[in-house]
């Protein structure tokens, strides 16, 4: 059983500066780093190291294949990640002393996936496989309509959100994980309740994940709602978690592990990533997770 990614590859330049420079000031940075980055690659590298086999759909620049074997060094299939002319989506983040952060995005390569590409990856799956996306990338459409047309289940992350999201088809999503803000722009509803109300009218062919950060998560499914709280941690970037969360559930929900301990594993991996600084870098292997559990006293292992 394979989750097959279709997701962004970012480059981020992170510099460290004293303050965001203003409009026509010049100002030194103290650190720089270059660092794969993207919500798609992230989710690629939390779906590896907790244990799955994951086959990354993507595009990069061709000066940048460096940081495609930094994929596959994770263990992930990057058969369908290819190069092209076009710059690789990347993001340019300042980062104050106060661990404040200014960004500006370019989506690049990101932007160039074709049908064509999308069928070739979907030629040869399993009844079994998972479709992940987000979004990053264009023609996510097309994503969802091919995979649902294979009967794979399918996976959606809309992040970032946008209105062309309510446009997608809908009907072809299993599984949607969204972030209260995101659940809130989608459903046009404030309270958490009255957005579980919401989905289960509009959505009720499909499973949602609503995270809530410190509060945790929240779980709709036909029959119930299942509410896992986070982990107590001392959080010191919050960069990834959102994309650990969903590697870890999908791994261990779409190896048939039932939705609370899925649910708990994946909290678990979240609250490792916050503890550590930067994206890729503080996503934990499974190891790690299982000794967080043992010492929680929790299931979860998987």
């Amino acid at each position: 059983m394979a989750i097959i990614n279709f997701g962004s590859i970012n480059i981020d330049h992170v510099y460290q500066v004293d303050h965001f420079v203003q409009p026509g000031e010049t100002i030194a940075s103290s650190h720089y780093q270059c660092l794969l980055g993207g919500k798609g690659a992230n989710q690629s590298i939390a779906l590896a190291r907790a244990g799955s086999e994951v086959r990354h759909v993507g595009k990069i620049n061709e000066t940048d294949v460096a940081f495609k074997q930094t994929m596959i060094r994770d263990g992930i299939d990057c058969k369908h990640v290819t190069c092209t002319e076009t710059a690789s989506g990347h993001a340019i983040i300042q980062v104050t002393p106060s661990a404040e952060n200014a960004i500006v995005l370019f989506g690049g390569a990101n932007h160039e996936m074709t049908p064509k590409d999308i069928m070739y990856a979907l030629d040869i799956v399993k009844s079994a496989d998972w479709v992940l996306t987000q979004n990053e990338t264009n023609n996510i459409d097309q994503v969802l309509s091919q995979a649902k047309a294979k009967g794979l289940k399918v996976a959606f992350n809309p992040a970032p959100m946008t209105e062309s999201v309510k446009h997608l088809p809908h009907e072809c999503i299993d599984l949607l994980i969204v972030n209260e803000v995101e659940a809130e722009e989608i459903s046009g509803r404030q309270d958490l309740d009255k957005m579980e109300d919401y989905f289960r009218q509009d959505w009720p062919h499909a499973e949602v994940l609503i995270t809530l950060g410190k509060a945790g998560v929240r779980m709709l499914k036909k029959d119930k709602t299942i509410n896992v709280p986070a982990f107590e941690v001392d959080a010191v970037d919050t960069t990834a978690a959102g994309d650990t969360f969903i590697g870890y559930f999908l791994s261990a929900y779409s190896n048939h592990a039932d939705s609370k301990t899925a649910l708990i594993r994946a909290c678990a991996a979240s609250a490792l990533a916050v503890m550590k600084m930067g994206a890729a870098q503080s996503i934990p292997n499974k190891e790690d997770v299982n000794r967080f559990l043992a010492k929680q006293n929790l299931s979860g292992r998987h």
